[in-house]
């Protein structure tokens, strides 16, 4: 009991912007960012190292996956469903403050929150996702109307929301910008969890598939047959169909080519590395990403700060996933550890990936890569034979997706 008021004494001091509350001469891990690259480094630098103080800022209460959001979409999962706590952090000896960092002093090592804080870092890890550069859409400043839901949440609630209010016979516009993008088969995965849910609901309903890309980013053949075979005459994919502007009071969508009118519509604008690392100077290639030391993950922008997930300008091959997230995490976590002991990290880390992307409401295709670090070309290049993709569709992939859902959440979480 004493041990447990100790706990909630602390975590109170540091919520009410206490600078510090790490034992002398421990270093000091700070992470900046939940998901599934920021939760797996602050969990794995404490078991990798018991004597690392971590402390991880997380603006939301609660963790809700992007992977296998779409299912809410399709109607056959709810938000609960893909929703987890932060709690089990804890028994890691990670401390999680709820807050919002704010910006970065890499020169005194110190991250402001948005209360004022201060917390000092000698190594700081900043998984902060992707923002959107809503401003090469023009005319997207009607998000009530007009959704993206590229983050797991209230939008994608409210964008389920407006596909039951939909009329049977009414369109569902969904707009892909050009790659690189968070989740290369999340918007085909998308499409067909619509079409799956007009197909039992509302089935003179139409998917338009608006693609800035010249084809299918992942898994072409796949998806293409599973429109073909599975909702046939109900999704339309267009190519090289680049959305530049929108227009919420006539509920159009404007390409390079043509307007395309509907009843529901889901742009999903361009995007970057998330605003913290803007501002703070991480940003290295065409002001969208963050290039990265790959045998670390430390920025090559500054030094101490090591940058995870769909804010790093992705190596050849790379997506950006929360699989890929969780693998660097692990990377960046164990080279953490050794530099904070004045040990050199892995000279040749490893890093893999998979992706299930649901086609139904039980049948799933995936894609899968191992990648390496290659010392002559100093980036991380695929494994030549290693991953692949699915054969075809099988409900014995849904399984295994689950399987992996609940496994990477309690990897990540528990």
């Amino acid at each position: 009991m004493r041990r447990r008021g100790f706990l909630q004494a602390t975590g109170a001091l540091a919520l009410a912007g206490c600078t510090s509350i790490s034992a002398p001469g421990r270093a000091r891990v700070v992470v900046v960012g939940a998901g599934f690259g920021g939760a797996t480094a602050a969990k794995y630098v404490r078991l990798w190292d018991p004597g690392i103080d971590v402390t991880l800022v997380e603006r939301a209460n609660e963790f809700v996956s992007c992977p296998v959001s779409n299912l809410v979409l399709g109607g056959s999962r709810t938000m609960r469903d893909i929703t987890r706590r932060y709690d089990g952090l804890a028994k890691h000896g990670v401390r999680v403050l709820n807050g919002d960092a704010v910006a970065l002093d890499a020169a005194n090592k110190r991250v402001t929150l948005a209360n004022g804080s201060t917390l000092p870092y000698d190594r700081l890890v900043l998984s902060p996702g992707v923002d959107f550069l809503f401003d090469e859409v023009a005319g997207y400043d009607n998000q009530d109307r007009i959704l993206h839901a590229w983050k797991a949440g209230p939008q994608t609630a409210a964008l389920r929301a407006q596909l039951e209010a939909m009329p049977d016979g009414g369109v569902y516009v969904l707009s892909i910008p050009a790659a690189p993008y968070r989740c290369p088969p999340g918007p085909y995965e998308r499409a067909c969890q619509v079409a799956h849910y007009f197909k039992r609901a509302k089935p003179r309903s139409k998917v338009v598939l608006l693609d800035a890309n010249p084809d299918v980013t992942s898994k072409p053949g796949l998806f293409k047959r599973a429109w073909q075979e599975l909702y046939a005459g109900m999704v339309e994919y267009r190519p090289n169909a680049r959305v530049v502007g929108v227009d919420a009071s006539a509920m159009t969508v404007r390409t390079d080519f043509d307007t395309v009118k509907g009843d529901v519509l889901n742009v999903v604008p361009p995007q970057r590395a998330a605003d913290i690392a803007l501002k703070a100077g991480l940003v290295t290639h065409n002001n969208r990403w963050c290039d990265v030391d790959w045998r670390t993950l430390e920025s090559k922008a500054m030094k101490g700060i090591h940058v995870l997930g769909d804010a790093t300008l992705s190596a050849t091959g790379m997506p950006k996933s929360g699989h890929m997230a969780n693998a660097q995490a692990k990377v960046c976590a164990a080279a953490l550890v050794e530099l904070l002991n004045g040990r050199d990290p892995n000279p040749s880390p490893v890093m893999n990936n998979t992706c299930y992307s649901f086609v139904s409401d039980r049948e799933v295709i995936h894609v899968a890569s191992v990648h390496q670090y290659d010392a002559g070309q100093s980036t991380m290049i695929p494994v030549r034979g290693a991953g692949g993709i699915s054969p075809a569709r099988s409900e014995q992939e849904g399984v295994y997706a689950w399987s992996w859902a609940r496994n990477i959440w309690a990897d990540m979480l528990a």
